[in-house]
């Protein structure tokens, strides 16, 4: 009976961390698009339309956005859009490789969304 009841914790702490670290990024993201004047910022709160979004930012085609969906090759491709969505907000484009690195990427995402 313990060990149900710390595992029913643990899962509803992750759940919460998870749609924290999303409203989190959706709010960076919509700062980002107001910062580099890209329309239509409010499809950071939508999954996929969120990476759209990122595409437009970067200055990437839309079907940068299939290639993102892809297991593996999103990584590089996600990397290279953070590299130039950096760029776009006058940061050091090498920003984008710190995203593969955990709890780094949510300090360099608001740095880049919240920095003058």
């Amino acid at each position: 009976m313990e060990e149900s009841a710390v595992n029913g914790g643990m899962m509803a702490f992750w759940i919460i961390f998870g749609i924290a670290c999303y409203i989190y990024l959706a709010i960076c993201l919509q700062a980002i698009a107001k910062k580099t004047n890209t329309p239509n910022g409010w499809l950071a709160w939508i999954p996929i339309a969120n990476i759209y979004l990122m595409c437009m930012i970067a200055g990437k085609a839309w079907w940068w956005l299939l290639l993102c969906l892809i297991p593996y090759v999103n990584i590089i491709f996600l990397v290279i859009l953070w590299w130039k969505i950096s760029e776009a907000r006058g940061k050091p484009g090498w920003w984008g490789l710190l995203f593969i690195v955990p709890v780094v990427n949510l300090v360099i995402i608001g740095i880049i969304a919240f920095s003058d």
